[in-house]
């Protein structure tokens, strides 16, 4: 199993509307390296939703529960989506702040590659991240 995290713009997609539908295709990424990343998930990952913008804070999970597979709604085999499941709703949101404060993240992509919109997670980081958001695992 792997962690990730997974970036959304909530006034585009929120947590709250993966939290109604229940399952989403996860779309609209273009970035070579965050495409590479979604090729490699594999049913059963574990992913944070990361809302951007004015947010900037995980808000909650999500599981991967479908290979990669081209996007339906394009014409370009490069360009892969997954299907998520919601998870549980943080209970403590870990802002963007809180992380760049923390010195443990200081080779975090998430810190590193601002611009990424798919974040692989190490376990450690993962679970740190789970202590600073009160997520019991």
């Amino acid at each position: 199993m792997a962690y990730w995290l997974l970036k959304t713009e909530p006034g585009n997609y929120s947590y709250g509307d993966l939290e109604e539908e229940g399952t989403t295709v996860w779309d609209g990424v273009n970035n070579a390296l965050a495409l590479k990343h979604i090729r490699t998930m594999e049913p059963g990952d574990i992913a944070f939703i990361y809302h951007t913008g004015k947010e900037r804070k995980i808000i909650g999970t999500a599981e991967i529960i479908s290979q990669p597979y081209p996007d339906p709604a394009l014409d370009d085999v490069k360009r892969v989506v997954v299907q998520v499941k919601v998870g549980k709703r943080i209970p403590q949101p870990v802002s963007l702040a809180q992380i760049k404060q923390d010195e443990y993240f200081a080779n975090f992509d998430l810190v590193r590659l601002s611009r990424l919109s798919v974040v692989p997670v190490s376990p450690s980081y993962w679970q740190r991240l789970c202590e600073l958001g009160n997520v019991n695992n």
